[in-house]
């Protein structure tokens, strides 16, 4: 990283990003171009897991090649100067790269889905219906690799009273 004032290496700080992230971008190689999609997800023990509909263009995808690349960003905010070029972006991110495989058995698919839900406030007893299971896919991304990267601002701003909190 050219920047490594900016480079997150604490692998507890990589962690807490992708549990508190909602979002994934998930990047794939179509016949040679890339293609990129975003995705609710959840993380847990160096797996992402995605749902999806049995069929359709990412499934191919990945079933010609699995290997990706992934984006998620926990905290994003514009913070405001006294002239255009004093204008910036509070933000940490990690991006990594890892294989998809589809998830086949009920047992690891309800516990993707639990992830999932769980990453997106979801407490209590879960039930899910055995049919919904069997048809959905569960993708999990077993990362190989990932950095992270926050703003050369993070330390500043975080907690000041520019109103942003983390």
């Amino acid at each position: 990283m050219r920047k490594a004032n900016q480079e997150i290496t604490d692998r507890l700080i990589l962690e807490e990003i992708l549990v508190g992230a909602k979002i994934c971008r998930l990047a794939m190689i179509d016949n040679g171009l890339p293609y990129i999609l975003a995705f609710n997800f959840g993380y847990s023990e160096n797996c992402i897991y995605i749902h999806s509909a049995p069929a359709g263009k990412k499934i191919d995808v990945l079933r010609q090649n699995p290997l990706v690349c992934f984006e998620v960003e926990d905290v994003v905010e514009t913070v405001e100067g006294d002239i255009a070029c004093r204008w910036s972006t509070l933000y940490r991110s990690v991006i990594g790269y890892g294989n998809v495989e589809i998830v086949t058995g009920f047992d690891e698919k309800k516990q993707g889905l639990e992830i999932i839900m769980t990453q997106h406030g979801f407490t209590g007893k879960m039930e899910f219906d055995p049919k919904e299971v069997e048809f959905i896919v569960v993708l999990k991304l077993k990362i190989e690799s990932m950095t992270g990267k926050q703003s050369s601002n993070w330390n500043r701003l975080q907690g000041s009273d520019s109103g942003f909190k983390v």
